[in-house]
């Protein structure tokens, strides 16, 4: 595309009744020099054979017989920019100004954008504010000065501002030799994931997964995932907050990689898929589609609430991967993936959107585009908060110099909100790309959250258990996330902080555990999860749970709201396991008259009962009763034994 676009400027200059000066015949060049013209056609035809060394060679020799001759001086700028040589082409460009500024006006916005990519802002704005003085301007062209006078104005500012950046290498454990890039990390911070692109002797490049553990805030050697790496590449992994899943990128064709069928692609490039299962990753499978099509499939981020994918899709085409622009897709209760969704104008653009990650509060996006007007050039990395009605909000540059007019991409932010991690070059490196760490600006973290940590075991035998953990906000009854307790029962989630939570725990062959808990007003502390210890009672005649999320107003027995989830599960449970009877049970505490609580504990296990048979459970496998004050779990000596005197209870009467 770009030798198309020069050979045309160059037949603009060669047809100069397009660009006719004032008192000049049309086809006159602005030198009589023989020899000089002679060398531009020559150094035009050179470069329609793509001879561009010899067309360079032509051009300059028409400049060295007549310094003053305009054309190829910007014949030879084009050539330069289009071999990203920018400074050389900011020189011709300027002189070719300083010889005739009036002789092609668009030497203005060209030299502004050379001026741009090579961080000379300033410049630039000047130029744009000039070019767009000329009259004989396109609308089209027009817009696009207007668009990059608005860039060089937003990264002109933002290089008197500079972000406070200070990176530091995270160490022999994480980098090497080789190029390490693409990392995740773990909501704990202790377990990094990254790609990196070595070469054995006497073979190819290969890119493959390696991991580091974090032991006394040092990470430690790093070692391949064998499970995952195959004999092809492997890139971008996303690993989930608890790090039993992860999400990756792979470049396989439709027989399979290197033979293997159970690599198969769908097209250039698709997502992957794998579990930890009992300390081992699992043979990665396809995602397939509607994630995965004949296109590019790449970058995926995995939400910390379990059930949403984002990722890159570019459309492939002769010219390459083009048309880049962010997708999501949610997963349901079977697993399956929705239709992808491309996001909002405030994240895609008509350019290139890539490096996509979702932080773990799961409100905060990063990304990184070449197509929005707040950039400092090239690909920068953008944050954008989600709104109240579930869209995007307007993208917000990080800034100078964490975004330079050169590419930045791969930023990584851990749960904490406090350090970022990206992969660069930069001098005092191990070599190759190196991966590095530093404190994000406050202005661009995300909300805070706290990662809540867990155990599933069984009440009896005190064994691990593995188990579906659902975790809802209480106001609003809305899902947040579903964890899964692994094979040593241990589980991790991510949340928010200033909220409050509900827990449903589900297993076959158990009673339902459900609790309820509150992350508002504490003190985060990222070296101290939120612990919680669950013990699931297995079903059998005589066993009992509380129902500890079945709300009542004081001395009322009318259901909250709040009791909705708890209920359904109640609903979902007996349904399931169609042959089980249950006593539902109201307790009350020692306070006020017993003859009214008993019947206020009546009242409020028959609004449970009348709930169930409401939702289709036979009349005849429930039955209610209440017991007042008669059976306290605790003396009714304090307010807080109280509180838990007050309570709704199932008991298992018959299987």
């Amino acid at each position: 595309m770009k030798k198309l676009i020069f050979l045309l400027t160059l037949n603009f200059l060669f047809c100069t009744y397009l660009f006719p000066q004032q008192n000049m015949p049309p086809g006159t060049y602005t030198s009589t020099n023989k020899k000089a013209i002679k060398h531009l056609e020559e150094g035009k035809k050179n470069y329609e054979f793509h001879k561009d060394v010899d067309a360079e060679k032509n051009f300059l020799k028409a400049i060295e017989e007549d310094k003053a001759f305009v054309e190829p001086h910007i014949a030879i700028a084009y050539l330069y920019m289009e071999q990203n040589k920018n400074k050389e082409a900011i020189n011709h460009f300027q002189q070719a100004i300083n010889i005739n500024a009036k002789f092609f006006p668009k030497c203005f916005y060209d030299i502004a954008l050379a001026q741009f990519e090579t961080g000379l802002y300033d410049d630039a704005g000047k130029n744009l504010q000039q070019f767009l003085k000329f009259e004989r301007v396109s609308p089209l062209l027009k817009e696009q000065a207007q668009a990059y006078l608005k860039s060089a104005q937003f990264a002109s500012e933002a290089l008197k501002h500079p972000k406070p950046f200070k990176p530091v290498n995270m160490g022999a454990g994480v980098n090497s030799a080789d190029y390490e890039y693409f990392p995740s990390i773990t909501a704990d911070g202790l377990t990094f994931v990254f790609t990196r692109n070595y070469r054995m002797k006497g073979a190819a490049a290969q890119e493959d997964f390696f991991m580091s553990k974090k032991s006394n805030d040092v990470w430690q050697a790093s070692v391949p995932l064998t499970e995952i790496n195959s004999n092809g590449n492997e890139g971008a992994p996303s690993i989930s907050s608890d790090g039993n899943y992860m999400f990756f990128a792979s470049c396989i064709n439709m027989y399979g990689d290197y033979g293997d069928p159970s690599r198969k692609g769908l097209g250039s490039c698709d997502i992957f898929f794998s579990q930890k299962n009992s300390g081992k990753w699992t043979n990665p499978v396809n995602v397939g589609p509607p994630v995965n099509t004949a296109n590019w499939e790449t970058q995926p981020s995995f939400s910390s609430d379990g059930k949403t994918l984002y990722f890159v899709r570019g459309m492939v085409s002769r010219e390459g991967v083009k048309n880049q622009d962010i997708y999501v897709s949610q997963v349901d209760d079977n697993g399956k993936f929705s239709m992808p969704v491309k996001l909002g104008p405030n994240i895609n653009t008509s350019g290139r959107e890539e490096s996509v990650y979702i932080h773990p509060d799961n409100q905060t996006l990063y990304f990184t585009s070449d197509g929005h007007p707040e950039t400092m050039g090239g690909l920068d990395i953008y944050m954008s908060k989600k709104q109240a009605d579930g869209n995007w909000g307007q993208p917000i540059n990080l800034g100078y110099p964490i975004n330079t007019y050169n590419d930045e991409n791969s930023l990584l932010v851990d749960a904490a909100g406090r350090l970022a991690y990206f992969a660069s070059d930069r001098e005092g490196g191990y070599g190759g790309l190196d991966l590095y760490q530093f404190e994000l600006p406050a202005d661009v973290r995300p909300s805070n959250i706290m990662y809540v940590k867990g155990k599933v075991i069984d009440a009896k035998t005190k064994q691990p258990l593995q188990s579906n953990v659902d975790i809802f906000d209480l106001e609003t009854q809305q899902p947040i996330t579903r964890a899964f307790s692994n094979s040593t029962g241990d589980f991790l989630v991510v949340l928010p902080t200033q909220k409050n939570y509900l827990m449903n725990v589900n297993q076959e062959g158990y009673l339902f555990y459900s609790d309820n808990f509150s992350l508002k007003d504490v003190v985060v502390d990222y070296d101290k999860p939120f612990l919680v210890n669950i013990a699931l009672q297995p079903i059998d005649t005589g066993v009992s749970i509380e129902l500890k999320n079945v709300f009542f107003d004081v001395d009322k027995f009318d259901l909250k709201p709040e009791s909705k989830t708890e209920l359904d599960k109640l609903v979902t449970f007996l349904t399931k396991n169609k042959t089980i009877k249950i006593e539902i049970s109201g307790h009350t505490d020692s306070d006020g008259n017993k003859k009214a609580n008993q019947l206020l504990s009546q009242n409020r296990a028959k609004a449970v009962y009348d709930y169930a048979v409401k939702a289709g459970i036979a009349a005849i496998r429930l039955s209610y009763k209440g017991y007042g004050d008669a059976k306290p779990l605790l003396p009714n000596t304090t307010t807080e034994n109280k509180a838990k005197n007050r309570r709704t209870e199932i008991k298992i009467t018959g299987k």
